[in-house]
């Protein structure tokens, strides 16, 4: 059964950083890409970034590239997403989700997908 379960989100205030978990069942990160999403209530859902089977990494978001950072821990069956200069903007609920493909594409529709944690960003 594959399951993703995400982890790390909290209250943060701008210029501050968080670490984000999605932790994986079911199948092997060696083989499949993981990607993270965001959505703020009210908007579309917001692509981040993706990481494939060989560790190929692609952005989504060049506006994002530049200040959240995607890695993996295959043994621990763990993808991060390491997010930094946070801004009242970030506020979303930040998920994972995967193809089961061994490449990330950025028209795939990612239907496996965790709860998601929340991130707040406030002063």
């Amino acid at each position: 059964q594959v399951q993703l379960v995400e982890s790390g989100g909290d209250l943060a205030q701008p210029g501050e950083s968080l670490m984000l978990s999605c932790t994986v069942s079911g199948f092997s990160l060696d083989y499949f890409a993981i990607a993270w999403f965001r959505q703020a209530p009210g908007k579309e859902r917001e692509g981040i970034s993706c990481i494939s089977g060989q560790e190929e990494i692609i952005h989504f978001s060049d506006s994002m590239a530049g200040r959240f950072f995607i890695s993996k821990h295959n043994a621990k069956s763990t993808v991060y997403l390491q997010l930094t200069s946070l801004k009242p903007d970030d506020t979303a609920l930040y998920y994972c989700a995967t193809d089961l493909d061994p490449q990330c594409s950025y028209y795939g529709h990612y239907v496996y997908r965790g709860q998601g944690t929340q991130v707040t960003v406030s002063s």
